[in-house]
């Protein structure tokens, strides 16, 4: 998912070194997830509400665990904990109520290649989805949860790009 971020990130206009940086910061995205039990983690069915909502503070968990981060990957990285699951359109969806558009671009592409990379993933609750399904959701999701351009040019590089496909085929291996 990081090197997804980071390829993404390049496309849409990031330097080299921006981008190796949204690679990192997404990376530790989910960082959060370690302090959320096991129970909720692993559950194999939909959460209830409760579970949700403890699951919702994986975010503001991991922005925490990252505050000893100095710097630009420090604020990076904390915002991309906290701000992952943040739609484009705040009404439809997220966690927080901020839209995506309100934030930097890097939270937004880490967004969508999280999402993606969990639906064509196994996880304890689902089965992993084929790719074109995968694509189909992010194309349904444009708009609301993801921006117009930002879906196009992901979709674009999931149907065109090797170094996207390769990943791809990795991920569904796990």
């Amino acid at each position: 998912m990081a090197r997804l971020s980071e390829i993404l990130a390049l496309e849409m206009g990031a330097s080299p070194a921006k981008a190796r940086q949204i690679r990192a910061a997404a990376a530790l995205h989910d960082i959060g997830k370690q302090k959320i039990p096991k129970s909720i983690l692993n559950k194999p069915g939909k959460l209830d509400a409760h579970e949700f909502e403890v699951m919702k503070t994986h975010t503001k968990l991991g922005a925490e665990m990252l505050s000893s981060i100095q710097g630009t990957l420090g604020e990076m990285a904390r915002t991309t904990a906290l701000y992952h699951h943040e739609w484009h359109n705040p009404a439809k969806g997220g966690y927080w109520g901020v839209a995506a558009s309100a934030l930097p671009d890097y939270v937004s592409i880490t967004a969508i290649c999280d999402v993606f990379t969990a639906l064509v993933a196994v996880r304890p609750y689902k089965g992993a989805w084929p790719p074109e399904e995968a694509l189909a959701y992010i194309q349904k999701q444009t708009g609301t949860q993801f921006s117009d351009e930002l879906a196009r040019v992901f979709i674009t590089l999931a149907l065109h790009d090797s170094r996207v496909t390769s990943i791809f085929s990795e991920v569904m291996k796990d």
